[in-house]
């Protein structure tokens, strides 16, 4: 499946008064319950409350993984098969997400033959961004999905420190105690934070859970 779905959840381009759109972001690539059956949870409790809208869900893995369940897009019981997409964020050509200020985090982890190269694409467009709240906050979320590739010394002589530890993701971070090592529920916050800060789809249509 293309990126482009994730593209349009970021940058508003879905209209919310005509679908929704359910992006589910994890970092491992099984969990209990698994996605499969999160997803088919998900979709029921969306359509009770929200019954007149169309429903898509999207599952974005964020860390490369050879296994199998990355490629699950179905759920099949006795009575029930509920579909839904999945993205393997590297496999995903990067230039549509450097296109777009709010998704250079996720640039990051894209499909590339030389990760430091892409890093440091990002890393120079982060420091293009002129507003300084929405610089620290891009840069925030920015090295911290990096760290899910990437080394922390390559990280840190690209991206700046500072403006990770001037930002609002990163002070809420630190208010929840995640700074000591807890990765994926950094993530968690990152995810639910970024679409807050740069200004997407409607509150009341969003769903999200924990990685």
């Amino acid at each position: 499946m293309s990126i482009t779905l994730a593209i349009n959840f970021f940058c508003n381009l879905l209209n919310p008064q005509e679908e929704i759109l359910h992006l589910e972001f994890q970092v491992a690539p099984v969990s209990v319950p698994s996605m499969p059956i999160r997803m088919l949870d998900y979709y029921a409790r969306l359509r009770r409350q929200y019954s007149f809208y169309p429903i898509k869900q999207v599952i974005i893995y964020l860390k490369e993984t050879t296994s199998n369940a990355v490629f699950i897009e179905q759920f099949t019981d006795t009575n029930t098969v509920h579909r839904f997409r999945s993205i393997r964020i590297w496999e995903q050509d990067p230039a549509p997400l450097l296109a777009s200020v709010g998704l250079l985090p996720l640039a990051v982890l894209a499909r590339t033959d030389s990760p430091e190269s892409l890093l440091s694409q990002v890393a120079a467009q982060v420091d293009m961004i002129e507003e300084p709240s929405q610089q620290r906050n891009i840069s925030a979320c920015t090295q911290l999905l990096a760290g899910l590739k990437y080394n922390n010394n390559l990280i840190t002589s690209l991206l700046r420190e500072e403006l990770m530890q001037e930002s609002v993701v990163y002070q809420r971070i630190i208010r929840q105690g995640i700074e000591q090592g807890r990765r994926e529920e950094a993530l968690s916050v990152v995810m639910r934070l970024l679409p807050r800060r740069i200004g997407i789809v409607a509150p009341e249509l969003r769903r999200r859970s924990p990685s």
